[in-house]
């Protein structure tokens, strides 16, 4: 066997990322990866070369592109008018991808429709699935007869309130390996938003619950970045804990993400006031990703101790960015990955923590080693 070469169990081993053989003689039919030389018993014999570009593709999946993104992606070379051509053909498949979405969306609410039902609306829901089944054989008239269904067990809402728990727990994923009062929090989570697929993306770390609890109990400081957090929380129940709400950009005008980002670039005393908050305090970053990057930067530098951070800002590049980095600190936190966030999110997340404390003061379950 030739010196240097790996067989392509021990390229696996050396590129990691739970890469299995078979994966790498998909990715050589799928022409991501080039067929290796072989060695005069016929095994394939791979380079430091192909263990990089493995690499790079197992890192590139990771992070959520499809074969075909990375293709493009390992064929440009950087530096090359190439990446122009390559930005466009990203963009289009995003366009394409976007697409996929809102199929699948449309499929989700018809099901939502479905399943979100509550018992007062059974019977109705039983004739709808019924009709359902009719579809193939059915002519446009029979699909008015749906249309018509479809209105009479719209017509049940008008008779009673909607039973949301009773919805939720026929649509949400299973969330027993979480404590109670998470699964209060994704809950609450989803019904500020009224979408169930923010589950697969919101996350807790470990001790956050316990932190927040003990944080508010002491009465501590909660310090959002701007008017439109604070006037989403529950003052009162705040006020019942002794807790103060302070606002770092203080600036009633200041209403966006747009508005919250530029204000706390272009005023230094901002960025100087986050530099002040009170050790133990709950912050809550609802709205501008650089407040939230500069708080990881304090952070990481133990210029500021936070008994725990809710991060939730807007935005596509920076946001997920910064919810990166706050997931590399050592602090306990709640966040959204991605774009995903906003002010409404972020004070759901703290006022459901603040309601599960005084409904529930001795409750302990996030305490058992199964949740943490």
């Amino acid at each position: 066997m030739n010196a240097g070469c790996l067989t392509i169990k021990e390229l696996t081993v050396a590129v990691g990322g739970g890469l299995t053989p078979r994966m790498v003689r998909h990715y050589h039919q799928l022409g991501l990866l080039p067929q290796p030389a072989r060695s005069p018993s016929n095994y394939r014999l791979y380079t430091q070369q192909d263990v990089v570009r493995l690499q790079r593709i197992v890192a590139l999946k990771q992070q959520g592109f499809q074969i075909n993104h990375i293709r493009n992606i390992l064929d440009v070379e950087p530096e090359t008018e190439t990446n122009v051509n390559l930005m466009g053909q990203l963009q289009q498949q995003y366009r394409s991808v976007m697409q996929q979405i809102t199929q699948l969306r449309q499929t989700a609410s018809a099901l939502e429709g479905l399943l979100g039902r509550d018992r007062h609306c059974q019977i109705m829901q039983a004739q709808v699935l019924a009709q359902l089944k009719l579809l193939e054989v059915e002519t446009q008239a029979g699909l008015g007869g749906l249309e018509k269904l479809w209105r009479g067990l719209d017509a049940q809402v008008h008779t009673h309130s909607e039973a949301f728990q009773e919805s939720l727990q026929r649509l949400l994923p299973d969330l027993s390996e979480r404590s109670e009062i998470e699964q209060h929090l994704i809950s609450q989570l989803v019904l500020a938003c009224g979408d169930v697929s923010l589950v697969s993306f919101v996350r807790v770390s470990q001790g956050a619950i316990a932190a927040s609890r003990d944080a508010l109990k002491s009465g501590c400081e909660i310090f959002v970045d701007i008017p439109t957090v604070a006037a989403a929380l529950d003052q009162t129940r705040l006020t019942h804990l002794g807790c103060q709400v302070t606002t770092l950009i203080d600036n009633p005008h200041i209403t966006t993400a747009t508005e919250a980002e530029l204000e706390f670039w272009q005023h230094q005393k901002w960025q100087e006031k986050l530099q002040q908050v009170s050790n133990g305090c709950v912050l809550v970053v609802g709205y501008a990703p650089s407040v939230l990057l500069e708080a990881c930067a304090a952070i990481k530098e133990q210029k500021i101790q936070p008994a725990l951070v809710i991060g939730m800002p807007i935005g596509f590049s920076h946001a997920p960015a910064a919810k990166r980095q706050l997931m590399q600190q050592n602090v306990p936190l709640i966040t959204i990955e991605g774009t995903l966030g906003g002010g409404l999110l972020a004070a759901t997340a703290l006022n459901s923590l603040v309601e599960s404390l005084i409904e529930k003061p001795d409750c302990h379950c996030y305490l058992n080693a199964a949740f943490r």
